[in-house]
């Protein structure tokens, strides 16, 4: 929904100055980092710039993080570039209006998450998994940047391609645009905090480079962005074939969740240096509109970027007004300063794409990992690797995978431990001395087994629920306590029938607790077994154990019957 109205509630005189300090500061941060990614993704700079425009737009007026800076960011760019050489290789004439469908695809993509309210899962991944992945998109950055930042801009391919030619690209690096590219690094790193607070560190580089470059060389010497026409945007509306679309589908979907997940940790920021409470599901909302208008324009796909965010907030930002203010001073920038863009040398842009790439490296996990654990620190390494010379999406679905089964079997460890098979009240069990009692008295008359499960139940403990199973070999009343199970998946219903048939060919006497605070719980162990005879439901361990006291005597009870 449309966030004019809150947008206007929230306007008041005082509050107005903070946002649009913070409009105004995150657009001149915006600036050189849009032109970067824009020349970097192959798409142009121009893209890069009405991506910038569009989705802050637009996300400020429909997402529901007030504070969000919204635009193209490192790791969409990583998997824009992809997606625009790859489409441009399979058709040279279409290519490029494809990727921008691509774009579109995403958007979609996002606003059905967010209409289905599926923001709250989205960043339900393993830490491990985030990082391996975040920092392997880091280095792809820097890799693909290294041909221009010495010089060899013509060099084209992926990471690998790229790989196998640096001593070739080191062999022929233009001495000229290196220095440049060495120059802006020194700025970006180097710039101390205090005057970093006043002017941006990219733009210093940007401006004062760009500036220099064009009184001490000539336009013949530095390899520079070229002429640029930053008119009014154009509709893209390509065509494509069946197979192409299929292509396009899977990279659209890869684009949407990857923003979708950059999004939301970048709202979860903005939540703790604002102290509200962001709205997931209306943020993929306004996000996914974003895209799709900025893609329909030949824009890059965008998500909430960290720094902008920071930067807004900390200058006094606190409504969506900020986000609204910096697409019209964005705007305004670059309409008034588009002769000036084509001077930029292409070294400087890849001098910011790698500072970026290095900001995105998770630097603190990589030092600390390897101390925190070390299944994690072996699923991030293979995540990262995965994702610098595989795929992208293979990397996310491999560490999933693997954290999971990991996490599965921690878990199922510890739940063994909640298996407990009692045959005698001398047993450290969680029975009260009156069941200890009456256990005691249930034995003399028949040999008793008491199964007593608390907690979830998953199916890596199946095994272990099996294995102890077998002391029903021995046993002549089982007692089948489930007052305390949270929950119960499919293999562990399986495991529990298997007990309860091997328990009815013995002709056993078989009473199942469940309380009548249980009762609405779904148990659909009993399906197959609800017309057994010997199977009983009662409502505590004490009922049970009395009614084995007295078996045979009250063996006319019903058999149980599933709710």
């Amino acid at each position: 929904m449309l966030n004019i109205s809150t947008i206007f509630n929230e306007f008041n005189t005082k509050q107005l100055r903070g946002d649009i300090l913070g409009g105004i500061t995150a657009a001149i941060v915006s600036l050189p980092l849009a032109l970067t990614f824009g020349v970097a993704s192959g798409a142009g700079a121009e893209a890069g710039i009405y991506g910038a425009i569009i989705i802050g737009l637009f996300a400020a007026l429909f997402g529901g993080t007030p504070t969000l800076i919204s635009e193209p960011t490192g790791p969409m760019t990583v998997v824009m570039t992809a997606v625009v050489s790859s489409l441009i290789a399979a058709n040279p004439e279409k290519g490029l209006a494809m990727a921008f469908t691509v774009v579109m695809i995403a958007g979609v993509f996002q606003i059905l998450l967010g209409s289905l309210k599926l923001g709250r899962y989205l960043t339900l991944m393993p830490y491990s998994v985030i990082s391996g992945f975040m920092s392997g998109i880091g280095i792809i950055l820097i890799v693909i940047q290294l041909p221009t930042f010495l010089g060899q801009s013509d060099v084209k391919g992926g990471v690998q391609e790229i790989i196998f030619q640096l001593p070739s690209l080191f062999g022929n690096i233009n001495l000229l645009d290196l220095s440049l590219g060495l120059l802006a690094i020194f700025v970006l790193f180097f710039t101390p905090k205090k005057y970093a607070r006043l002017i941006p560190p990219q733009l210093t580089a940007l401006v004062g480079i760009t500036l220099l470059s064009v009184f001490l060389f000539s336009a013949s010497d530095v390899k520079r962005i070229g002429e640029i026409s930053f008119g009014l945007p154009s509709l893209i509306m390509p065509s494509f074939t069946v197979s192409e679309l299929k292509i396009m589908l899977v990279s659209g979907l890869m684009l949407g969740a990857l923003g979708c997940i950059d999004s939301l940790l970048t709202a979860v920021i903005s939540d703790s240096l604002t102290r509200q409470q962001h709205k997931s599901d209306k943020e993929l909302v306004g996000q996914g509109i974003a895209n799709t208008v900025s893609g329909l324009f030949g824009g890059l796909p965008g998500a909430g970027a960290t720094m902008g965010t920071v930067v807004n907030i900390q200058t006094g930002a606190r409504s969506a007004w900020s986000g609204v203010v910096r697409a019209l001073a964005l705007l305004l920038v670059v309409a008034g300063a588009s002769q000036l863009v084509q001077h930029i040398p292409m070294a400087v842009l890849a001098a910011i794409a790698i500072k970026v790439g290095i900001n995105i490296l998770d630097w603190s996990f990589v030092k600390r990992a390897h101390r925190i654990s070390t299944s994690a620190t072996l699923i991030m390494y293979t995540v990262l690797l995965l994702t610098v010379f595989v795929d992208l999406v293979v990397a996310v679905g491999v560490g999933m995978f693997i954290a999971n089964l990991i996490t599965v079997e921690k878990l199922s460890n510890v739940q063994e431990n909640n298996i407990h098979l009692i045959s005698d009240s001398d047993d450290s069990v969680p029975l009260s001395r009156e069941e200890k009692q009456l256990l005691d008295e249930a034995n003399k008359h028949r040999h008793t087994l008491l199964v007593y499960l608390s907690g979830p139940m998953i199916f890596g403990v199946s095994n272990a629920l099996r294995r102890e199973a077998k002391a029903i070999d021995k046993a002549q009343a089982l007692v089948l306590d489930l007052s305390d199970v949270s929950l119960m998946d499919a293999s562990i219903s399986l495991a529990i029938e298997n007990m309860l048939t091997a328990a009815t060919e013995k002709r056993l006497p078989v009473f199942v607790v469940i309380p009548e605070r249980c009762k609405k719980r779904k148990f659909p162990i009993f399906s197959t077994l609800a017309e057994a005879n010997n199977i009983f439901t009662v409502a505590s361990r004490e009922e049970a154990f009395n009614k084995i006291i007295r078996w045979p005597e009250e063996s006319s009870q019903p058999p149980l019957k599933v709710a």
